[in-house]
Formats: C-alpha cells, structure tokens, sequence
C-alpha cells in the first residue's frame, strides 16, 4: 500500500502545484486584494500540501523522524510569515507573499533530499532573513526624500564589490563572496539592491521631467554620472570574473535607463556591448571560455567541462513528465546541485510538469513586480519596482537558461530554491521592498 501512495505522490505533487499556478495567474483578474481573498487562501492550501506532501514522502523514503520534526517547524514558519504579513500590512499583496513562501517550501524539501546540512542552514538563514526583513515595509511607507541618501547608496554598493575583488575566495575561477568572522556572504547581492536604490535617485529628479535648458542640462549630467557609475559597478565584477553579476548590473543599469529617457536606440546599443563584452570575457578569462565551449557542444567535453550540463540534461530527460520520485533520482551526480543545478534535480525528481509550473510562477512573480511599479505614481519608487523587477527576472533567466542549455552558465542562483544565504536574504529583502511600494499606493 506504501509503495502505491508514494507512486501516486509523483502526480498528486505535481497537480497541487498545477494548482498552485493556475491561481497565480487567476489573481491577475481581479482590481483589488479585497477580490483576491479566496484565491490567496487556496494558494496557502496547496502551498502546505506540496511542502507536507514532500515531507511525507521523504519520511517514507529514509524513515528519518528527524523529517517530521523540519517539516512542522518550516510549516511554522510559512504560515506564521503568510499570516503575520497580512496582520501588520493589510494592504499587502497576499499572492506575492505565497509565491515567496512557496519558492522556501520547494527549496526546503529539494534541500533536504540533496544535502541535508545545506537544509538546515538554509532553514536557519531563512528564519533570520523573514525576521530582518520584517519591518522593511513599514520603512518603505514612511520614509521620506528617499532620494537624498543617492550618492552615499551608490558609493556604498562600489566599496561593498570592491571588497570582493580584493578579499574574495575564488570560487569557480571567479572571486564570489567574503569571509568575516567565520561567516562567508556574497556581498554582490547586496550591492545590486544599493545599485537600483541608487539609480532610482539618480534618474528619477525633476530635471527628467523638465525642458527648460537647465534641465536639460542637469539631465545630461546626471544620465552621464549614472553611466559612470554603472560603468564602475561592471568594471570591478569583470575584474572579479563574476560576469555573471557583471551582466544582471547592466541589464539593470540599461532597462533603468530606458525607462527613464524613452530612447530607442538604448536597446540596440546595449545588445551591441553586451555582445563585445562577451567576446572579450571568452577572450580574456579561462573559465568563462570553458563554459562557452561546454555550451557549444557539451558532449563533446563530457569528461570535462562539459560534465555539468550533460549531466543536467541528462536529469531533465530521465525525469520525463511527472519525475522519478523524490529520493529515487540521481541529482547528487551534477556538481554543486544544491547551488546552481536545483532547477534540474526538480525536473528529474518532480518532473517537468512541476518544474514548468516552477518556471510560470517564477513569471507570475515578475508581473506582480511589474504591476507593483506601473501602479506607482512617484518616479523613485517606480523606477525602484522596476529595477528589482529586471534583476528578479533576469537571475531567474541566467540560472534555468543556463541549466537547460539554452546559455552559457553564468553560475548564479535560483532566487530563494538555491542554496545560499546571501541570495535569499538580497531577494527577500527585495519582496519586502515591493510590498512597502504596493502598500504605500
């Protein structure tokens, strides 16, 4: 009877979170939260059934009861933090809220399955970032002149990557993170939030909504100080070879800037250096060249550097529709999983109709940041709905193109399912900043 149930578990997991998306996108017909209630309360059902139901087959599978003892506590913690949210700010976005929650809960069991000790750290991580970003809402609804704090913003971002590129471990061929006092954090994840803190000082001043010569005059200087800021900001992660980051810096810096100015000509201008520093990275930079080549054709270097992206491919297929069944895969064959490779232990052990569904809530989440800025009527706040919108959606793009072939991978992580204490704090600490834009309209 066991062995049926948790055969069974493989579509019932996959429907619940089939579900789960449906009302993500059912949300998007509604005016107002009020409408979204009983939505919302149906996402938080399924939410719990896929976090439990995961548990529940985990414990089957190793018959550890130290399952049951993580799964109540993470239950805590994801309910307490869907119904505390609503009582402090009630006019938050309750889907929103559920779409972090459940990308925690995912992120929990696949953890749990590859490597328990990233579980639990993770676990820990997560109840600290919950807790200090807790308050940012009510910050983001009674701060005041947000815009005179630009310049020190922005300065202090640069010093912030400036550590890394002096301090930093190398990780991969690239320098990725700082260890202070025994505790190692990507300081990066930091400074993007800084950098779009910054931008949206800078660009959203009343000389660019002005035509008198002085504006215009202002406006020039100001658009050339927020390229030599963001030239600087990509400068120091090339020097770091974390092109990766470089990259999610100057997609922000160039959508900003074309929100901003309304020019055509940005886009291709932008495409067209993003090619050139392309080239010069697989130029320059052994690992970058590596994993260009792996790209290419990857079975042509499976013994070497092309065994992670075989390896992937290889649990995406195996995985076929509804997966091989937590615990039944064999995702701990791809190198470093639990960081850049979850999206693929997903696909193999859930299948692919859940990991699709992963990728359409991912996108879900991207139209509540967008909806979030194109509701706003102050230009900062705005363009800060805005730039976190472009770095949430572009990370998500890096991390699953790269794990699918689509691109080159780039080494970045899958906001808040990946293992790693520095990227879900940064993305929790940016859901919090939307949700004070949303609850300051």
């Amino acid at each position: 009877m066991t062995t049926v149930i948790l055969g069974l578990s493989r579509y019932v997991l996959a429907l619940l979170f089939a579900l789960y998306t449906l009302h993500c996108f059912l949300g998007f017909g509604f005016g107002n939260e009020d409408d979204r209630k009983g939505l919302a309360f149906m996402q938080a059902v399924f939410l719990v059934l896929i976090h439990t139901g995961g548990f529940a087959v985990l414990y089957f599978k190793t018959g550890d009861p130290e399952v049951i003892f993580f799964c109540a506590l993470q239950e805590v913690l994801l309910i307490g933090c869907m119904v505390l949210m609503r009582i402090l700010y009630p006019g938050c976005s309750r889907l929103l809220i559920n779409n972090m929650c459940v990308f925690l809960a995912i992120g929990f069991v696949m953890l749990y399955r590859l490597s328990p000790g990233d579980h639990l750290r993770q676990f820990a991580i997560a109840v600290f970032s919950l807790i200090i970003t807790l308050p940012v809402p009510y910050l983001v609804r009674r701060i005041r002149e947000p815009w005179r704090y630009t310049y020190a913003l922005g300065i202090s971002g640069i010093v912030l990557i400036l550590l890394v590129a002096v301090l930093g471990q190398v990780t991969r061929g690239s320098r990725l993170s700082i260890s202070i006092a025994g505790v190692s954090f990507q300081s990066s994840e930091f400074a993007k939030i800084l950098f779009i803190l910054f931008l949206s000082g800078l660009l959203s001043e009343d000389c660019f909504f002005g035509d008198s010569r002085k504006d215009k005059e202002l406006r020039l200087i100001n658009t050339l100080l927020s390229g030599i800021f963001a030239l600087s900001y990509v400068f120091i992660m090339v020097i770091s070879r974390d092109l990766g980051g470089a990259a999610i810096f100057f997609m922000i810096y160039v959508f900003l800037l074309y929100f901003t100015l309304k020019k055509p000509w940005i886009l291709p201008a932008a495409a067209l250096s993003g090619a050139a520093g392309g080239f010069w990275g697989y130029k320059l930079f052994p690992h970058v060249r590596n994993r260009f080549l792996a790209w290419r054709d990857p079975f042509s270097y499976i013994e070497g550097q092309g065994y992670q992206i075989t390896q992937s491919l290889f649990a995406i297929g195996t995985g076929s529709w509804f997966g091989m069944g937590l615990n039944d895969g064999s995702p701990d064959k791809i190198p470093i999983v639990t960081r850049d490779f979850i999206f693929s232990a997903i696909a193999e052990e859930l299948g692919c109709i859940f990991a699709v569904c992963l990728i359409l809530v991912c996108i879900s989440t991207f139209l509540m940041f967008i909806n979030a800025a194109l509701s706003v009527t102050d230009p900062y706040f705005r363009l800060l709905a805005l730039g976190i919108s472009v770095s949430y959606a572009f990370q998500v793009f890096l991390n699953i193109g790269g794990v699918i072939k689509f691109i080159p991978l780039t080494g970045v992580t899958l906001p808040l399912v990946s293992y790693g204490g520095s990227s879900l704090l940064s993305t929790a600490l940016m859901f919090a900043l939307i949700q004070g834009i949303t609850i300051r309209e």
